[in-house]
């Protein structure tokens, strides 16, 4: 099970909560570790827990029929998922893959249901999550209609920092070009070539296996 002292640093909504529901959701939780290229979740699971990034990076996508890989986001540490497919109780529509070694939490369905019916505070929490995720999905559409390869780097970047979801990523990711340009559905090289192009921007700071964000607004609204 995971120490008090776990739970609290790792999962930023536990903070929210009173203590008695803070000990309740703790002693729901679970930990596992993924290896790189690891699935969590296959389209067509079902999964019976609510899931958190402690360490590591998740790609959250899926396979179209023609065999074409899309990438809907990135989740960096401290981002939950799957409360819809929690609520509605039907299989995940995606797929997860872990792009290096990550550990997750996850939080079992009979304590998200608990906390779901009887605390105020994880309601609120639920309401933020589920606006913030809204507007990111529809920004999703924007960037792939409006944007160019630097544009869609810019903005996937930002989302990685999005204090609402990851509250406790910082301005610091350890996430290498490859990785950056599966997110946004650019190649490696493409990756590389924006990466400078947002460095001599000033907008952030390409360094060995990370990005430093420097200046988050601008980069959200890069291309404008």
């Amino acid at each position: 099970m995971i120490s008090q002292e776990q739970f609290l640093t790792s999962t930023f909504w536990a903070q929210e909560l009173p203590h008695d529901e803070q000990e309740r959701a703790r002693r729901g939780i679970s930990l596992r570790n993924l290896d790189a290229g690891a699935s969590l979740i296959h389209r067509g699971d079902r999964v019976d827990n609510w899931i958190g990034v402690v360490s590591g990076l998740l790609k959250l996508g899926s396979i179209t029929i023609s065999g074409k890989a899309v990438t809907y986001a990135g989740l960096p540490p401290s981002c939950w998922f799957g409360e819809g497919s929690l609520l509605k109780d039907e299989p995940r529509q995606y797929d997860v893959i872990a792009l290096r070694r990550t550990q997750v939490a996850l939080l079992n369905r009979s304590t998200f249901l608990w906390l779901y019916d009887n605390s105020v505070a994880f309601n609120r929490l639920l309401v933020r999550l589920f606006n913030e995720r809204l507007g990111q999905f529809i920004a999703l559409v924007e960037y792939d209609r409006t944007l160019d390869s630097t544009g869609k780097v810019a903005r996937n970047l930002a989302s990685l920092f999005n204090p609402v979801i990851s509250p406790f990523v910082g301005k610091h990711l350890d996430i290498s070009q490859e990785e950056i340009g599966l997110l946004a559905g650019v190649s490696r090289p493409v990756a590389n070539r924006t990466l400078q192009e947002l460095e001599r921007a000033g907008l952030l700071r390409s360094e060995g296996g990370g990005v430093t964000i420097l200046d988050l607004e601008k980069l959200r609204r890069y291309g404008e």
